[in-house]
């Protein structure tokens, strides 16, 4: 009798059992509580339904799990009591309940069914003793845009279901798991099982026939989690004869207190019973590493930058379905196809007796089912050969539905790029099977949202309002650079930017995916827009707008070679700015290792004209569903919009841009007198060149663009058409564009005249976002101008806003202000108490716009010698912070700033500029939530310069003084009404 190649002790019992009888309990339903915008994360980012089928389809199961989504905890109740659920997952975003609440209501009436909590933000979470409480929650996870998380979820509770029946069955294999952060068990939980079934699929490969394939994937190892030493010895005592090995934390509870050496001592008792046992140890203690070296087990820091890459040395080291295959009735493979696509395009290739086989089998239909091609297969089946005139007229008929079914699809959903079948008409196209990354998850969602709201695209006939065509490289191409490059030593090593690009460009890049780009490109010419999405961009409570690289390119040498070459050039140095000091350095003010993250890559058709020798957009900018900064009769959930000509650069970087509330487009304060719109108009705009001498011409993101002034384009069309005329010897602005005077950007025409609905437009876009995702939006966009009569709109990208909404009642009363050196009545933060002992501050007197660079180097200065205090200051200054134009304020960048606490933007004789809002630095310090003031000067708002001069000065430098109070100074912010003072000391 042959052995089983499992296990060699009970041969029967794991070779001759049928493999239909593993895996007998299954996660068939699971009911999702959240936000429209969390929902669509889990469904579509990376295909989840897709992975799971395909997972599905490797242990040969033929239902995969449905997930079912409701947005508030009436419907949930209501479900739960129709429906039998195997998984509820609960979100903090609960529009009728309290998360928490909730959790406990669906546990006290159904004690058996496991509730799972998904929450954001790690540091606030893991302080809240409600995630801990195992009588409302089985398991708290933090949840950051990671698909990988949710399948691992099912596995898991699959796992503990089916271990019983199937380590009885077949020897499955057991891996112990015992670790007790949310954080941890989020990020390690999911890579575990990414690595299991990748070990496990190297194996089938090498089986020897398919019913041992189908036995060793339906055979993978379970992983069992625990969560303390009693649950972790439990599992082992039960388990040891199946054990593969115990994967363990040290510090964790045992006998219901916090032990520091309970791993130790797990791992120890377990090394002494069974000694060949591989064990590993997980800490974030690296004096650890010695006691682990004593047992032995193999230890593991997690803080390690390579933890990810350690973690599978020690699987291949230590531990050591999908597609349709065409056969002839004997069994012979005569060709294979991996989806609908690729099904269709060979069908009438393949030899007449393997399409009647299969036909008479149900193969096609049992095929599509699995792909939830529910209609499509009930449809063609059962499928008579005999029907039929001829075997061709059947491959015609398949050919024929299968296309008709594609072509459904494909409008508002994301396709798989297909080398031979590469459509171009397709609005959205990724590459790989990874995860879309953030910004490209966000422009999905609306997609998505479009498609299944059609009528709102048609609410304006003036407007065509769309996304433009997008090509997404996802995760996997990444994956593969890195791989192919060993870029681990950038993860743990500190290298210059300079440094960084250098070695990117000079890097390989996968051949697979430059064969996709040239096909790609074949089809395609035109200006583009290289972008950054990585994993963790545009996420919440993750700061990173701006931190990324964006390279625009003309595509248009005519020699297909040349412009393969740049595009590749331009997506190595995407890929470079992961591993740049600007994501380091955000990264360090919130929970997430850089490691944690990896980059998708966007293609995207450039919006625009050409116009001479360039190329840009009519309107470019970017709109938020809340304003931070109302004035009169506006009110902050109405949102505001900042819009400029030309690529949105201007807005982005915080430059020069108009802006206003969408409900009220005409109302524009800062042209409220001739004066004013002389001093706050656009000046200058940026477009892309297309011309260029050098082929090989990419060194920065800003190489191909131009900055323009405007007095230099007055015979470009979008110039003259939101150009009003200055004429200097009535003294007046005329609303229209003349050749009689200078031009001067007002836009009158769509804001004053409203040729053009954009502030309806933008209205109800951001209120679809805000539905959507649970939350104020920040969307970018652009508006292209042409010689037809409907303007194009375009969404280029949308987030989430991170807008406090705060239940503490900070109250300011007039003692507050009696004592107080500033009082703003534009504040921006959680409402909330702080103390604070360290002032930066620009000195007014000494202030100089030409010296404005030279102030964020000085600020940088004294960051790195207050950073070592471990106390956040309190850092003041004229202008907007962190614009990309010296002459708007003080272009300080995140590695100035990395201490700072609150930020106050105020005002001088020598620069007025209009409040940040708008910029990536704005949102990232909403995202950050870092405090943030406006105080211009005016009406309420005040600073009392005089006692910030009188207090004793620690440092001093040309521009900047540092003080540091002997007793702190309160700061105090009403989040509700954006009021804020800070007291002195008393």
């Amino acid at each position: 009798m042959k052995k089983c190649p499992i296990h060699q002790k009970s041969p029967q019992k794991s070779c001759f059992k049928s493999f239909h009888e593993l895996i007998a309990l299954r996660v068939n339903e699971i009911l999702l509580i959240s936000s429209p915008y969390d929902a669509f994360v889990m469904q579509e980012d990376g295909h989840l339904s897709e992975r799971i089928i395909h997972e599905y389809q490797g242990l040969n199961l033929s239902r995969p799990p449905r997930l079912s989504w409701v947005s508030n905890a009436a419907e949930a109740l209501k479900d739960l009591a129709a429906v039998s659920y195997d998984i509820v997952i609960v979100m903090p975003h609960i529009s009728d309940m309290d998360s928490y609440a909730l959790c406990g209501k669906i546990k006290s009436l159904y004690p058996d069914l496991p509730v799972y909590y998904f929450a954001y933000d790690a540091g606030k979470v893991l302080k809240e003793k409600q995630c801990y409480n195992r009588k409302i929650i089985d398991r708290t996870f933090i949840w950051r845009g990671n698909t990988d998380l949710l399948l691992a979820l099912v596995k898991n509770r699959e796992d503990s279901m089916n271990v019983d029946t199937d380590t009885r069955l077949a020897d499955v294999r057991v891996v112990i798991f015992v670790e007790d952060s949310p954080f941890y068990l989020s990020t390690l939980l999911p890579y575990l099982y990414k690595e299991i079934v990748m070990q496990t699929q190297a194996v089938m490969d090498d089986s020897l026939n398919e019913k041992e394939r189908i036995l060793r994937m339906r055979t993978r190892p379970k992983i069992l989690v625990a969560e303390n030493y009693e649950q972790a010895w439990a599992l082992y005592e039960k388990y040891k004869e199946y054990l593969m090995c115990v994967v363990s934390d040290v510090r964790y509870e045992k006998q219901g207190k916090e032990d520091a050496e309970a791993g130790i001592k797990l791992l120890l008792t377990i090394n002494r019973e069974v000694p060949d046992l591989p064990l590993l140890m997980l800490s974030s203690e690296p004096e650890n590493r010695e006691r682990a070296d004593a047992i032995p087990a193999f230890f593991l820091d997690k803080n390690s930058a390579s933890l990810h890459a350690d973690i599978r040395y020690f699987f291949v080291h230590y531990l050591g379905f999908g597609d349709f295959l065409f056969r002839m009735p004997d069994g012979r493979v005569v060709a294979r196809a991996s989806n609908l696509r690729s099904l269709a395009s060979i069908l009438h290739s393949v030899p007449d007796e393997s399409i009647a086989y299969h036909a008479s089998h149900n193969h096609f239909s049992r095929w599509l089912m699995a792909r939830f091609e529910m209609q499509l297969a009930a449809g063609i089946r059962p499928i008579k050969v005999s029907d039929f005139p001829s075997t061709r007229h059947l491959k015609e008929m398949l050919t024929d539905v299968i296309r008709d079914r594609l072509k459904i699809k494909q409008k508002g959903l994301i396709s798989d790029f297909v080398s031979k079948e590469y459509d171009p008409d397709i609005d959205f196209v990724k590459i790989g099977k990874g995860s879309l990354g953030g910004k490209a998850r966000g422009l999905a969602f609306i997609s998505s949202m479009f498609r299944e709201n059609s009528e709102f695209k048609n609410l304006f006939s003036e407007a065509n309002i769309v996304l433009p065509r997008i090509v997404v490289i996802t995760t996997d191409g990444f994956d593969a650079f890195e791989l192919e490059n060993d870029l681990w030593k950038f993860r743990n090593k500190v290298h210059t930017d300079g440094e960084i690009e250098d070695y990117f460009k000079k890097a390989g890049f996968p051949q697979w995916l430059a064969n996709d780009l040239r096909i790609f490109l074949r089809h395609t010419q035109g200006p583009l827009a290289v972008r950054s999405s990585a994993i963790l961009e545009d996420a919440h409570y993750r700061p990173s707008a701006g931190a990324y690289a964006t390279y625009m390119l003309p595509n248009n040498h005519p020699k297909i070679q040349v412009r393969l070459d740049q595009l590749i050039q331009a997506i190595k140095l995407v890929y470079a700015s992961l591993y740049k000091e600007a994501p380091r350095v955000l990264a360090r003010r919130s929970i997430y290792r850089p490691e944690d993250d990896k980059m998708a890559v966007i293609i995207q058709k450039l919006v625009g004209c050409q116009h001479g020798d360039f190329f840009y957009p009519g309107i470019s900018g970017v709109a938020q569903s809340y304003n931070f900064y109302p004035v009169d009769y506006m009110k902050p959930e109405e949102g505001v919009a900042h819009m400029a000509l030309g690529l949105g650069k201007i807005v982005m970087d915080g430059g020069v841009a108009i802006r206003f509330s969408p409900r009220y487009p005409q109302f524009l304060p800062q042209f409220s007198t001739v004066e004013n719109i002389l001093k706050n108009a656009q000046r200058y705009f940026y477009a892309l060149r297309m011309k260029t001498e050098n082929e090989d011409y990419i060194t920065h993101p800003d190489m191909e663009l131009e900055k323009i002034n405007v007095d230099d384009a007055m015979d470009h069309a979008p110039v003259q058409r939101f150009s009003s005329t200055y004429v200097p010897e009535d003294g007046r602005i005329r609303d229209v564009f003349t050749q009689k005077g200078y031009p001067v950007l007002t836009f009158a025409s769509i804001l004053k005249f409203k040729e053009f609905p954009l502030g309806k437009i933008l209205s109800q876009l951001l209120e679809v976002g805000r539905k959507g995702m649970g939350c104020p939006v920040e969307m970018e966009f652009a508006v292209n101008f042409n010689d037809r009569k409907t303007a194009e709109f375009y969404l280029l990208q949308i987030r989430p806003m991170m807008v406090a909404r705060d239940k503490l009642n900070v109250e300011i009363n007039q003692n507050d202000l009696n004592r107080s050196f500033c009082y703003s009545e534009q504040a921006m933060g959680r409402s909330q108490e702080t103390s604070i002992h360290d002032i930066i501050y620009v000195k007014l007197h000494d202030f100089d716009t030409t010296g404005t660079v030279e102030i964020a180097e000085e600020i940088g200065q004294m960051n790195e010698l207050l950073k070592h205090n471990d106390r956040k200051y309190l850092l003041i200054g004229p202008g907007r912070w962190g614009t990309a134009d010296p002459w708007l304020g003080i272009p300080v960048k995140w590695s100035h700033i990395t201490g700072v606490g609150t930020i106050i933007e105020t005002t001088s004789e020598k620069l007025s500029a209009d409040p940040s809002q708008g910029s990536h630095f704005f949102h990232n310090i909403t995202s950050l939530g870092i405090n943030y003031l406006g105080v211009s000067q005016k009406d309420n708002n005040v600073i009392d310069w005089h006692w910030l001069d009188s207090q004793r000065v620690e440092k001093e430098t040309r521009y900047l003084k540092y003080i540091s109070l002997k007793k702190p100074a309160l700061i105090k912010i009403n989040g509700k009404d954006s009021t804020a003072v800070i007291r002195k000391p008393s």
